[in-house]
């Protein structure tokens, strides 16, 4: 169980202030407990601002990640009241000013310290995505593309890589034993990035069936849910890659056209 302790701050309350109740994860490797910390917070500030202040005047040895404080980093991600999200972008003004906010580090990954956590699984499975191959140069030197094919991939490049879509999949947040087997959300949307740009050449879709194992994704739609760029994961990325590789590896008709015509690379 838990043990919550109690600290005041420091300094005066100016307007628009008030005094939270922050109950922060405090451990590392070894294990750890839950301590609350009476903070202050002020008008217009976000999470991040609040445990930037605990930070410096009551728990200076609090271990926490963060860079750009603007959403785009996806260093600062965290379980904020049972919630995945940005902690810079989660507005103090959305709790009730009686509220607890709890604040714990991704539950998937294994913990460092206090509310850091190592996500060097995620750039393992980095380094197993084919890179961008692209076809040769049109005569004239150039390349051509459609607009639309374009538009279709633009979303994916969106993605900060805050892993809070790696943190809710339960395939490797229940499943530890599925993650040399299974890249996660993240890594179908930079497959689907590749497989779907209309200059690349490589064909990945052995690699997505069986490496990446998108057949353990039931398509829950959580990843999609607690992603800060609004990036449909689930119906713009994960679903089209099963279609691939269905048509490619299981679709009796696909299979006798590709025998009769020698097609066999990336569509």
């Amino acid at each position: 169980m838990a043990t919550a302790t109690t600290a005041h701050p420091t300094g005066h309350h100016g307007a628009g202030s008030h005094t939270v109740t922050l109950r922060v994860w405090r451990g590392d490797a070894g294990g750890g407990e839950f301590q609350s910390y009476q903070v202050l917070a002020q008008e217009g500030e976000v999470v991040l601002d609040v445990v930037h202040r605990l930070q410096a005047t009551q728990a200076m040895d609090l271990a926490v990640r963060w860079n750009c404080k603007a959403g785009k980093c996806g260093s600062c991600s965290a379980e904020v009241n049972g919630r995945p999200r940005l902690m810079c972008m989660s507005r103090m003004d959305t709790f009730k000013p009686d509220e607890t906010i709890t604040i714990a580090p991704l539950r998937t990954f294994p913990s460092i310290k206090d509310l850091v956590t190592d996500v060097s699984y995620n750039f393992e499975k980095a380094k197993q995505v084919p890179a961008f191959k692209p076809k040769p140069r049109e005569a004239d030197g150039t390349y051509r593309m459609f607009q639309e094919d374009i538009d279709r991939v633009q979303e994916f490049h969106k993605c900060i890589e805050c892993f809070l879509c790696q943190n809710v999949c339960h395939v490797i947040r229940d499943h530890p034993e599925n993650q040399r087997a299974f890249a996660g959300p993240r890594f179908f949307v930079r497959l689907a990035a590749l497989e779907m740009h209309p200059l690349d050449t490589n064909n990945r879709l052995d690699l997505i069936r069986q490496q990446a194992g998108l057949g353990l994704c039931n398509i829950t739609k959580c990843c999609t849910e607690v992603c800060p760029e609004h990036i449909h994961i689930t119906d713009n990325a994960i679903i089209p890659l099963k279609e691939r590789v269905v048509s490619e590896f299981y679709d009796p008709v696909a299979w006798v056209l590709r025998q009769m015509t020698g097609r066999n690379g990336k569509k």
